[in-house]
């Protein structure tokens, strides 16, 4: 159970009114706001331990937050201010930039507050990017290994959705991969259309290079140190290492395709 001081829930309630709001959680409407938790976190927000303190979205948002362990907060909130950040660049000039630097800055901190006392790696690099039964299970599968606090236990697991990932991001710019093509292959691949696309600075060209002997290495790991095979698995710090730095990069590129359909 997470414990906020009133001033943080007032932080977040005045973030999540934007663009409608007080009162209201980002754009959703008490269907979608339903649909966004069961598709992305498969919660049942009309729930009636959510309803305890009220109906309306921002009472039920609160409770949520009051009843619901560390983990599933923070990547509830995660996701918020994601959308948020989404309306925003869709509607340039209607905030100020200091205004919206103060709400970002005491967001995040909240965010990284709730995350320290769960202990356990961030799961928002793992979008659910289509609807694929098999992505939802994988994922799923994921997430309890991190609730377990075992990431040592997941290695496998992130290896194929990381193989799935790009498989999609290839396949949506008309590009097939084949059944035996590695996960460095694929990225390789990717990382050529990007740099097809979009002028990408130096340090992250070389970044995105670098990535391709990580995924190899990772290629590695999970043969030889995950439950793939009958393997000695990884001590969970360098476990939690290594699906931290595989969770930064996902985030990352997260960030650049939001970019490119945005435009």
């Amino acid at each position: 159970m997470v414990q906020l001081k009133r001033s943080q829930i007032k932080v977040i309630e005045n973030a999540v009114a934007y663009p409608n709001g007080r009162g209201y959680v980002l754009d959703f409407s008490d269907r979608t706001i339903a649909e966004f938790f069961e598709d992305e976190f498969r919660i049942d927000f009309e729930d009636e331990k959510y309803l305890a303190n009220g109906t309306s979205k921002r009472n039920r948002l609160n409770t949520f937050i009051q009843l619901e362990d560390a983990y599933t907060v923070a990547k509830v909130l995660r996701a918020l201010w994601d959308r948020r950040e989404g309306l925003i660049r869709r509607n340039v000039g209607v905030l100020g930039d200091t205004e919206e630097a103060e709400t970002k800055s005491s967001f995040l901190d909240i965010i990284a507050e709730v995350e320290g006392g769960a202990e356990i790696p961030r799961t928002d690099a793992l979008d659910r990017y289509e609807r694929d039964r098999t992505l939802d299970e994988l994922i799923r599968d994921i997430e309890r290994g991190l609730q377990a606090n075992k990431p040592e236990a997941a290695m496998d697991h992130l290896h194929t959705y990381c193989m799935k990932k790009f498989t999609h991001l290839l396949r949506t710019r008309g590009i097939e991969c084949d059944q035996n093509e590695a996960l460095h292959a694929r990225f390789g691949k990717y990382r050529n259309q990007l740099i097809q696309e979009q002028s990408l600075s130096t340090f992250t060209d070389r970044a995105l290079k670098a990535a391709i002997s990580m995924f190899e290495s990772y290629n590695d790991i999970r043969n030889n140190h995950s439950f793939a095979h009958d393997n000695k698995i990884l001590e969970p710090a360098e476990a939690r290492y290594i699906f931290d730095t595989i969770s930064a990069m996902l985030i990352f590129l997260r960030a650049i395709e939001a970019g490119r359909y945005e435009q």
